[in-house]
C-alpha cells in the first residue's frame, strides 16, 4: 500500500488537483477512462479480469509474441529499463502506462526511500491491482492522462513507456509531454512497435496493427523522434516486431 507522505510529494507535482481513491490519486474523476480504447487490445487493458492476470500472463505471452522467441523476458525488460534510464536514489521517475506497476516497484527499489517511483495508468481496475501488489516508501500511483500527464514542467528524472506509445491516438503529442516534463539531463526509455522492412512483412505487421489497434512504427522512427524532441546518446534495438529506444535530454534546450 503506497505510503501517505509518498502521495503528498505526488501531490506537490501535480499541475492539478487531484482525489485520493482506493490508495491512489486520480485527475480524471468520474471519466470512466483516460479517452477512448483505440482497439480491441486497449479495451482488454481495461475489463477487471485482465489485471488478475495481466503481469504473470498477459504481458508476457504477448510480449513473446511481438518480441520473437529471442526477445528479452519480462525481468529482462524490466533490468533493461533500470539500466537505460541510470537510475539513481532519490531520483524521481515515472512509469506511464504502468499497468499492475510491476516496473514501477522495481523503479522504486532503485531511487530508494528518498526518491519517488510514479505508476500511472488510465484504468482504475489496473491501478487497484498495483496498489495490493505495493510495499514501498518510494512508490505511489496516479490515474491520468498518459499522453499528457499533469506534471509540472522538469519534474522527473526519467520516464519509462513499455507496450504503449503505439496504443496511443496521438503519440507525438505523447513524446511532447514526456519531453516537458523530463529535467534536462533526465533519461526516457520506451519500448513499442517496430515494423519489419520486408515489404511482405511490413504488409503483415501492419494489418496485424489494424486489427489489434496499434499503431505500427517504423525502424528508425522513434529515435529520430526523439532527436527532434532534443534527445541525445540516442540508442535502438530492435528484436521481432519490438523496438527498445532509449536517450537523454539535452541539457541545452
Amino acid at each position: 500500500m503506497p505510503h501517505h507522505s509518498t502521495q503528498q510529494r505526488l501531490t506537490d507535482l501535480l499541475s492539478e488537483p487531484a482525489t485520493t481513491v482506493d490508495g491512489f490519486l486520480d485527475t480524471l474523476g468520474d471519466a470512466a477512462q483516460a479517452g477512448p480504447p483505440t482497439g480491441l487490445t486497449q479495451r482488454l487493458m481495461r475489463t477487471t479480469l485482465l489485471p488478475q492476470v495481466y503481469e504473470r500472463y498477459w504481458r508476457p505471452v504477448l510480449g513473446r509474441v511481438l518480441k520473437g522467441p529471442s526477445g528479452p523476458s519480462m525481468a529482462d525488460e524490466v533490468a533493461l529499463a533500470a539500466e537505460r534510464l541510470s537510475l539513481q536514489p532519490g531520483q524521481v521517475v515515472l512509469d506511464v502506462a504502468c499497468g499492475t506497476g510491476r516496473f514501477t516497484r522495481a523503479f522504486g527499489d532503485a531511487v530508494g526511500p528518498d526518491g519517488l517511483a510514479i505508476g500511472l495508468d488510465g484504468a482504475r481496475s489496473m491501478l487497484s491491482r498495483a496498489v495490493e501488489e505495493t510495499d514501498s516508501p518510494a512508490v505511489t500511483y496516479l490515474r491520468a492522462d498518459a499522453v499528457e500527464p499533469p506534471l509540472l514542467p522538469s519534474t522527473v528524472d526519467a520516464i519509462c513507456c513499455f507496450a504503449a506509445l503505439h496504443m496511443f491516438a496521438e503519440p507525438e503529442r505523447a513524446l511532447d509531454s514526456f519531453t516537458r516534463v523530463l529535467r534536462p539531463g533526465g533519461r526516457i526509455v520506451l519500448l513499442t512497435s517496430a515494423r519489419r522492412d520486408c515489404q511482405v512483412t511490413r504488409i503483415a505487421d501492419t494489418a496485424g496493427g489494424i486489427v489489434s489497434g496499434q499503431r505500427m512504427f517504423d525502424r528508425g522512427e522513434i529515435a529520430a523522434s526523439l532527436r527532434a524532441h532534443g534527445f541525445d546518446e540516442v540508442h535502438e534495438q530492435y528484436f521481432g516486431v519490438a523496438q527498445l529506444v532509449s536517450g537523454r535530454l539535452s541539457d541545452v534546450r
